[in-house]
């Protein structure tokens, strides 16, 4: 039975240039929702714990490596994407395929999605804007910094579902 290990969160900067404090507090985040999965069954990963609520830990990790697909590959640099979560009929179905894909093969494409996610903004500057648009959200061109700004948000939102949702799994809270 596989479970994730926990990896080790970067250590914050409380100084220094806005590119490299963007990073390390995108990386500390990512690492951050690692941890709250790490130690769990691919079951307790599953779990639903309110009625009211389709959220897993498994469905956000999930969402997390769609999401860093969606802002970097397609919105910053317009890629063809090969989306790890096939959403063409369920935009949901990042939370709703629980059993789509082995927990190793979960893991390794959210890191993998976070590896590219790094890649394309080394080769970017804050300012430069993204070359498509999100149509999404209004049809939006974003720069660089925005996007990671976004990014931020959008792990500390799910952070704090991940919080609730490890404590009621198994007691632990923290991070």
């Amino acid at each position: 039975m596989y479970v994730m290990t926990p990896p080790e969160r970067p250590p914050l900067l409380h100084s220094g240039d806005e590119r490299a404090q963007l990073g390390r507090w995108l990386d500390f985040m990512r690492a951050t929702l690692l941890l709250k999965c790490a130690g769990l069954t691919m079951e307790q990963l599953r779990q639903r714990h309110l009625a009211t609520s389709e959220l897993t830990l498994l469905g956000i990790l999930r969402h997390m490596a769609a999401v860093e697909q969606y802002w970097f590959e397609s919105i910053l640099e317009d890629r063809d994407v090969t989306w790890y979560i096939d959403a063409e009929e369920d935009p949901d179905a990042d939370f709703h395929d629980l059993d789509g894909l082995p927990l190793a093969e979960v893991e390794s494409l959210f890191l993998q999605a976070c590896e590219i996610s790094r890649d394309i903004v080394a080769n970017r500057s804050l300012d430069d804007l993204s070359r498509n648009q999100d149509a999404e959200r209004g049809g939006r061109t974003v720069d660089t910094r925005w996007v990671l700004v976004h990014m931020i948000e959008e792990y500390a939102r799910h952070l704090g579902h991940a919080d609730f949702l490890r404590e009621m799994t198994d007691g632990a809270t923290g991070y």
